[in-house]
C-alpha cells in the first residue's frame, strides 16, 4: 500500500464502473494532521506468502559427502558408504524428497540403507518413503514426540509452510523411527570410509536433536542446533540448554565444515562464528522477553522488545518475522517453568494474529 505522512499526498488508482480493482482513474488520497499514519496492511501469515521457489546449491564437501541447502529452507545431506548411503533429512512429502534424490543421483546410484532425522518435525520427516530406507534412525525422544504431536506438528507446519509441501498428496502418514538410540549411534561406513557418528548433545531445537558426525574428516551435519544466516525456529525449544551445555558439546566436536539446519555450509573458522551467532540469537532473546517478564509486562510487549532487540543484527535472515512470534510464546512459557505446548493450525493464527497482526 502506498505510504505518506501528515501534510503529504500520495495517487492510487480508483477502478472505474465495471473495471477490475486498480483499473481506471487515479484518485488523490491524503491523510491529514488527525490522521498521520496511513493504514498498514497485516503480515502474511508465516510464510504463507513465501511462493516463490529459492536457489538450491549441492555441495560436494568430500569424496562422498553431499550438502543440499537452500537459503532458510531446510538443508538436506547424504554420505556415501561403501555400497550404501546415509540420508540425512527425509523434506515435507516424498514429491519434494524426491527431487533432492534426482539431484543425488547424478552422483551415486547406491541403496539407502539409513535415514537419519535430527528431529521431529514434519517438514524434515514426512518425506521419508520416498527413499526406501532398510531403516529410519531418530532419538528416542524424537519417537515419543511424534507419538505425542506428530499430527498436530503436520497441520501446523503445513499451514505455516504451504510451498515445503508441495505434493502433499504423497504422504501416506506419519513417519516413524524403526530404530532409536539414547546418547550415542555409530555406523560403520565400509572400505576406508570410516564411521559416522551419530550423538546426542542435549536439549536444544527440541529434546531429541541428534547430529552426524564424520570425525576423520571433521564434517559436522548439525541439524537445527545451528543455523547459519538464517533465523532460529525455537517453538519447541529449550533454550536455557541449549545456548549452554548443548552448543558447547557442538563447539567441542572440532568440526572443520559445518552443514546447519538452514543457511550456507560454513568452513574452518566460519564454524566458530556460525555456533556463535546461533548462542548470541538464543541469548538476546533470552534477555529481551525476561527483561519484560520481571516487569510484568503482557506477551505482546516481549515480542516488540524482542524484535526491537534481535532485527539489527538478525532482522535480515530468512524466516525471522515467521519464526520470531513463536520463538517469543515458548520463550516466555520456557522462563515460567512450562514444558513446550503442543502447536496446532488454531494456535497458530491465534498467537500471530495477537502479536503480528
Amino acid at each position: 500500500m502506498p505510504r505518506t505522512w501528515a501534510g503529504r499526498a500520495t495517487v492510487r488508482p480508483e477502478p472505474r464502473s465495471g473495471s477490475r480493482p486498480g483499473g481506471g482513474g487515479r484518485k488523490l488520497v491524503c491523510w491529514g494532521d488527525a490522521d498521520p499514519e496511513p493504514p498498514v496492511a497485516p503480515k502474511p501469515f508465516a510464510s504463507s506468502a513465501d511462493l516463490e521457489d529459492t536457489e538450491e546449491v549441492l555441495e560436494v564437501l568430500d569424496d562422498g559427502v553431499y550438502a543440499l541447502t537452500a537459503g532458510g529452507d531446510p538443508t538436506v545431506g547424504a554420505i556415501e558408504g561403501e555400497d550404501f548411503l546415509v540420508c540425512f533429512e527425509a523434506r515435507a512429502t516424498p514429491y519434494m524428497a524426491g527431487l533432492w534424490l534426482d539431484t543425488l543421483r547424478a552422483h551415486t546410484d547406491k541403496p539407502v540403507r539409513y535415514l537419519i532425522l535430527s528431529h521431529y518435525h514434519a517438514v524434515r520427516t514426512l518425506g521419508a518413503t520416498a527413499f526406501d530406507a532398510a531403516d529410519v534412525v531418530a532419538h528416542d525422544n524424537t519417537r515419543d514426540l511424534i507419538a505425542e504431536r506428530g499430527m498436530e506438528d503436520w497441520a501446523s507446519e503445513a499451514g505455516r509452510m504451504p510451498r515445503l509441501f508441495r505434493g502433499a498428496e504423497t504422504i501416506p502418514g506419519l513417519t516413524w523411527p524403526t530404530l532409536t538410540f539414547s546418547d550415542r549411534m555409530t555406523i560403520h561406513l565400509g572400505g576406508t570410509r570410516g564411521t559416522l557418528e551419530l550423538a546426542y548433545l542435549g536439549r536444544g531445537h527440541t529434546k531429541g536433536d541428534i547430529v552426524a558426525w564424520l570425525p576423520d574428516r571433521r564434517i559436522l551435519f548439525a541439524g537445527d542446533l545451528v543455523e547459519s544466516e538464517a533465523a532460529l525456529y525455537t517453538g519447541d525449544a529449550y533454550h536455557l540448554d541449549w545456548m549452554t551445555t548443548t552448543l558447547d558439546r557442538v563447539a567441542a566436536l572440532g568440526a572443520e565444515t559445518l552443514v546447519g539446519g538452514r543457511g550456507r555450509v560454513v568452513r574452518e573458522g566460519e564454524v566458530d562464528h556460525a555456533i556463535a551467532q546461533t548462542r548470541r540469537f538464543l541469548v538476546v532473546l533470552k534477555d529481551a522477553v525476561a527483561a519484560v517478564q520481571r516487569r510484568a509486562g503482557t506477551i505482546k510487549e516481549a515480542f516488540d522488545a524482542a524484535r526491537d532487540a534481535l532485527a539489527p543484527a538478525f532482522g535480515g535472515w530468512p524466516i525471522f518475522e515467521h519464526t520470531l512470534p513463536f520463538d517469543v510464546q515458548r520463550m516466555w512459557d520456557e522462563l515460567a517453568g512450562a514444558e513446550p505446548r503442543v502447536w496446532t493450525a488454531e494456535r497458530d493464527r491465534a498467537l500471530w494474529e495477537e502479536l503480528q497482526g
